[in-house]
């Protein structure tokens, strides 16, 4: 195997290691949902504050994947070790 081809091939896992991280915000985000659902359920009239709260706590945990999307496109189409060759 090249040089070349050994690269790409650990950046091809590297990239699919890093849409693990797209795992956690799913599931966070379906936590955060399903909790905001209950208290609005518990309390119809805070529905406002519930629901801003909850979206803006999903924005956050979703940059996560949000990165290791990014870390993989990266890897695999513009690889920065290839210039190293």
């Amino acid at each position: 195997m090249t040089d070349r081809g050994l690269i790409l091939a650990c950046s091809a896992i590297g990239a699919g290691l890093a849409m693990i991280a797209g795992i956690g915000p799913g599931v966070g985000q379906g936590i955060a949902a399903g909790h905001g659902a209950a208290a609005v359920g518990r309390n119809p009239g805070a529905k406002g504050t519930i629901m801003s709260t909850m979206l803006l706590g999903q924005a956050v945990a979703e940059t996560t994947g949000l990165y290791g999307f990014a870390v993989a496109i990266i890897l695999l189409f513009a690889n920065p070790l290839i210039g190293r060759l």
